[in-house]
C-alpha cells in the first residue's frame, strides 16, 4: 500500500508540474514575425535573382525571426511580350500605394518591402538583413490564425488579434491566399526561354476589417482562390497594417493541412 501510495503521489505530482506547463512560455523564445513583401515579375530580368533571394528567406535564416515573405507579381509589365500568369493590377495599386506613402518617384522591379516602412532593390541581401533587424525589434501586435479550410475552390479560416494597447490609430486587417511553390517556362520578354521559380505567390489579398485602438479583432474570413489548387500548395498569412498602407504592427503565417 505504501508503495502504490507513493506512486500515485508522483503521477499527481506529475500531471500537476504538466497541467502547469501547458501555461507557461517554452524555454524556447517565439519568434517575431516580420512581413517581407517582393513586387516582381516575370517579364522583367532583374527580377530572377530577387525571387531566389526571396526563396532564401523563405528558409528562415535568421534566429529568432519569423520572416513571413510575400511574392507579389505586378501586371505593368506584361506589354512587353510575356503576360505573366500570376500578376495582378491588384498588387501594381498596392505597389503604387506605398510608392505615394514612401514619396518615392515612381515604382519599380524588384522591389522589397520590409514591414511596410523600409524598401529598397529586391536582391539586395545586405539592406535585407539590416530592414529585417530593425523590424524585428519592433514590439507586434499578436496575430492568430485557426481553423483553416479549403473546400470547393474558397479558403475559409478565423483571423484574430491582441489588443491595440499602443496605437492612437486604427488599422486595417488583411487576409491573404498564397501558392508555397510555382513555376513558368517563359516563351517570350526580356526572360525568354528561362524557368523560373517563386515562392509565396499571392493569388488573392483583401482587407477583411478594420481594428481600434485597445480593441480586439476576432472574425471569420473567407478567399475564393482564382485557380484549382490543393491544399497542400497553398499557405494563408494574416497581417494587420496602419492605413496608407503604413507599418505593418503583426503578422501570422499557416500552412493548409495535406
Amino acid at each position: 500500500m505504501k508503495t502504490i501510495g507513493l506512486a500515485l503521489l508522483a503521477i499527481l505530482a506529475l500531471t500537476s508540474v504538466a497541467s502547469a506547463g501547458e501555461d507557461l512560455p517554452s524555454n524556447t523564445a517565439p519568434s517575431t514575425p516580420v512581413l517581407v513583401e517582393l513586387f516582381t515579375s516575370e517579364g522583367c530580368s532583374s527580377c530572377p535573382p530577387a525571387d531566389k533571394f526571396l526563396q532564401q528567406l523563405d528558409a528562415q535564416p535568421f534566429p529568432g525571426v519569423q520572416v513571413i515573405v510575400l511574392s507579389e507579381h505586378v501586371d505593368y509589365w506584361n506589354h512587353i511580350g510575356w503576360t505573366d500568369p500570376y500578376s495582378s493590377s491588384a498588387y501594381s495599386e498596392r505597389q503604387s500605394a506605398y510608392a505615394n506613402q514612401l514619396r518615392l518617384d515612381s515604382v519599380y522591379t524588384p522591389q522589397m518591402i520590409v514591414d511596410g516602412t523600409d524598401e529598397f532593390v529586391g536582391n539586395s541581401s545586405g539592406e535585407a538583413r539590416k530592414s529585417i533587424d530593425r523590424a524585428a525589434a519592433v514590439q507586434k501586435v499578436s496575430v492568430r490564425i485557426a481553423g483553416v479550410t479549403l473546400a470547393n475552390g474558397r479558403v475559409r479560416a478565423h483571423v484574430e488579434t491582441g489588443p491595440f494597447a499602443n496605437h492612437e490609430r486604427k488599422a486595417d486587417v488583411y487576409f491573404l491566399v498564397a501558392l508555397n511553390h510555382a513555376e513558368s517556362q517563359v516563351a517570350r520578354g526580356e526572360n525568354a526561354g528561362r524557368r523560373l521559380t517563386h515562392v509565396a505567390v499571392v493569388r488573392n489579398l483583401v482587407k477583411v476589417g478594420s481594428v481600434e485602438p485597445g480593441k480586439l479583432f476576432s472574425q471569420d474570413v473567407s478567399l475564393k482562390l482564382p485557380d484549382a489548387a490543393e491544399s497542400s500548395m497553398l499557405r494563408v498569412v494574416a497581417f494587420v497594417q496602419e492605413h496608407g498602407p503604413g507599418r505593418v504592427l503583426g503578422a501570422a503565417v499557416d500552412k493548409l493541412a495535406k
